[in-house]
């Protein structure tokens, strides 16, 4: 079953039902209303702070840009680039390009010009649709994208090198375009995080999106009545594939543009929330503001939140142990999942194991698992290996790349790259990127492991660990420590602290600085080792320990 079909399902079934709702809280203007009215007044001034969407709109919608897309000479396979934030807008575009048998290409927010240009070349884009905080990237590539065929600009103030998406899609059928799609057709390609230069183009059928849909309602038992907050960027399969459990059942949505802990605990409040997917930063920011004062549970009825659930990245432990003590109630998930499998669920803990917090858990609904050695062998329980993913989630292949698909895509499995080992109950614990890994003295040091422990620490708000050379052990391990705000941290606390790691995994460098994560919370390695890859800087940033020097904007995603 193609995924459109459980859109047109729901505007038959329930489209009077309110399913997205925007919130923009900075577009908040003079004196607002309190909170809790917000869903009963409306008025001009909060018009752009908060809108909502039918199932019935949201069908239609979809329909309409379908319809503008073929009378453009948009036909079955071709690619439609989506560079948007967050908006309520996002979805029903997306939508669209399936419903016209496209193959929709959401493209990161945070790429530069010459990142456009790459994935609109990569993916052979000819329409794109942007929003206005991209005018100035495009305008320095507008004359140069050979494959794009039109522009569609979604805003205000239309530039001239593009056209108005509202006002061409307003003129436009809102009745389905009669077109039949089968499971295994192209529907979506996602590129990477980019680890080591720029992104694959990860192409994937309507199939693997169904299989997320399943999967997730499965995993967190997504009820009708459940509603969910998505915060984290859409273009990420991540947030989508989350969205992806009320799109199954038919429930709402809310999309919060800001992750300030507290319009998190505002909207969850203000719309009775009941699901909400973090980041760890954003939990770590949400736990900070309460233990200062900053946020007073007490203001917030928060009675429907009932799941927390975090991926995209390793958990600390200590984070959840410090999530329960203010949300005892909660229950808590973790998940696993790589966008070569349609983002999360292939690994999953489930909330019945918040025992095994620290684990990312055991093969997700539909899928299987196994870890190997370097000759592609199963590892004994305990040992660490490679992790692999095998389901009906998995990519088609790298579009334009038949070498490194085949390497990736081997005898039915899908080689992660992650290092991991698996318990004696089964569950499977995350050690590493297999890259990250550093051998130092003929020791493997696995990052995740230090990085754990070190945001034990009472003072550190964050940690992140990348090798360095070293002319006699090969490699040593550096910790980046982010101190939390108004504390004051050297590094000789640090050097005691680290006292209780086991010689070899104690860091033997300590720098002071800023951690860099992704939009979709990973730490940006290759950020930090470009910044300290020579050991002169390296000395220079220990001998000034304590300050705190920006990371440079721009560089590549960390996967």
């Amino acid at each position: 079953m193609p995924i459109t079909e459980l859109l047109a399902r729901n505007a038959e079934l329930y489209g009077d039902k309110i399913c997205l709702t925007e919130i923009n809280p900075e577009q908040r203007k003079g004196r607002e209303p309190a909170w809790r009215e917000l869903a009963l007044v409306e008025t001009a001034r909060n018009a752009r702070y908060r809108k909502e969407l039918t199932w019935r709109t949201f069908d239609e919608k979809a329909n309409q840009f379908a319809n503008l897309l073929a009378a453009r000479g948009v036909r079955r396979g071709d690619k439609v680039g989506i560079l948007l934030m967050n908006c309520i807008e996002w979805l029903p575009i997306y939508f669209g390009v399936l419903k016209s048998g496209a193959v929709a290409v959401p493209m990161n927010f945070r790429y530069s010009s010459d990142e456009i240009k790459y994935a609109l070349d990569l993916a052979g884009i000819s329409v794109l649709v942007l929003g206005p905080e991209f005018i100035d990237r495009m305008q320095a590539i507008k004359d140069d994208m050979p494959t794009v065929r039109s522009l569609f600009f979604v805003g205000d103030d239309c530039p001239d090198f593009a056209e108005s998406y509202e006002r061409l899609t307003a003129a436009q059928s809102q009745e389905a375009p009669d077109i039949r799609l089968t499971d295994d057709e192209d529907a979506a390609i996602y590129f990477s995080s980019g680890t080591t230069g720029f992104p694959k183009a990860i192409l994937h059928s309507h199939r693997s999106l169904v299989v997320s849909c399943q999967v997730e309602q499965k995993h967190h038992g997504q009820a009708h009545d459940d509603i969910f907050l998505c915060i984290p960027p859409l273009y990420h399969t991540g947030a989508k594939m989350h969205w992806f459990g009320s799109l199954f059942t038919g429930g709402s949505a809310v999309l919060l543009r800001g992750i300030r802990p507290d319009w998190i605990i505002e909207t969850v409040a203000g719309e009775g929330v009941s699901i909400v997917w973090l980041l760890v930063p954003w939990a770590q920011d949400i736990l900070d503001a309460i233990e200062s004062g900053d946020i007073k549970l007490a203001d917030y009825d928060l009675s429907a939140w009932r799941l927390m659930h975090i991926g995209a990245q390793p958990v600390p432990p200590s984070l959840i142990r410090r999530w329960k003590k203010f949300f005892p109630h909660h229950e808590y998930d973790t998940n696993y999942g790589l966008t070569e499998s349609i983002g999360p669920g292939a690994v999953h803990l489930g909330v019945e194991n918040i025992h095994k917090v620290g684990a990312i858990g055991k093969a997700g609904y539909g899928w299987r698992t196994k870890i190997v050695d370097e000759r592609g062998e199963a590892v004994k329980p305990g040992a660490v290996g490679e992790l692999l993913l095998a389901g009906d989630g998995v990519m088609k292949c790298y579009y334009r790349d038949r070498e490194a698909t085949a390497a990736t895509l081997k005898d039915g499995w899908l080689y992660t790259g992650d290092m991991a080992r698996e318990d004696e109950d089964g569950f499977i614990f995350l050690v590493d990127r297999k890259k990250d890994v550093i051998i130092t003295g003929g020791e493997n040091i696995y990052p995740v492991q230090i990085e754990d422990f070190l945001r034990g620490h009472d003072k550190i708000k964050d940690a992140a660990v990348i090798g360095l050379a070293d002319h006699r052990l090969g490699e040593i391990a550096a910790a980046i420590i982010e101190i939390k705000a108004d504390m004051e941290c050297g590094e000789e606390e640090i050097m005691h602290f680290c006292g209780q790691l086991p010689r070899y995994k104690r860091p033997r460098r300590i720098i002071f600085d800023h951690v860099p994560r992704n939009a979709t919370g990973k730490i940006e390695k290759p950020r930090l080792r470009a910044k300290y890859c020579g050991e002169s800087i390296v000395e220079q940033q220990i001998e000034n320990a304590g300050g705190i020097t920006p990371i440079p904007q721009g560089g590549v995603d960390e996967n």
